[in-house]
């Protein structure tokens, strides 16, 4: 097998499906946050459903959809990134240590924003100044998390 290479899949096709999806959904929601409220809302439940079904994957899916398979501890995750600024990281299968901080960081931040919107519209929460705050905090920390999802 000199000099040739082979194509190892390694996400499945649900979980690039829900991945582009969530990616649509939280582009669409931000630019909308201003403008037709039920796209806003509709994009924004839909990217919570979609966050929600990933973090039951990274439980019961596929080999490389599983949390366990790619999380790692502070530790590593430390030792990992002084490795990349070093240039010379090890290579993975899937995501790395930084990769799977990412991860958590972007569902993270989808479900507290997700969560706080739904809460925004109820009677008890409605225009709550320290909720609005947190989500619109939480929305607008995405610009630098995908910035950096996209550059890693």
């Amino acid at each position: 097998m000199t000099g040739q290479s082979r194509t190892i899949l390694v996400w499945d096709p649900l979980v690039r499906v829900l991945h582009w999806s969530l990616a649509t959904c939280v582009i669409v929601s931000f630019f909308s946050h201003d403008g037709p409220e039920w796209l806003h809302f509709a994009t924004g439940y839909a990217a919570l459903a979609i966050a929600l079904l990933r973090v039951v994957l990274g439980f019961v899916g596929t080999p490389y959809a599983r949390f366990r398979q790619f999380l790692a501890g502070p530790r590593a995750t430390l030792d990992y990134a002084r490795d990349v600024l070093a240039r010379r990281e090890k290579h993975y299968l899937g995501h790395n240590p930084l990769g799977a901080l990412m991860i958590v960081a972007l569902l993270g931040s989808v479900l507290a924003v997700g969560v706080s919107g739904i809460l925004l519209d109820t009677d008890r929460f409605w225009s709550d100044a320290t909720l609005e705050a947190i989500h619109s905090f939480v929305g607008h920390l995405f610009v630098p998390l995908v910035i950096l999802h996209v550059g890693g």
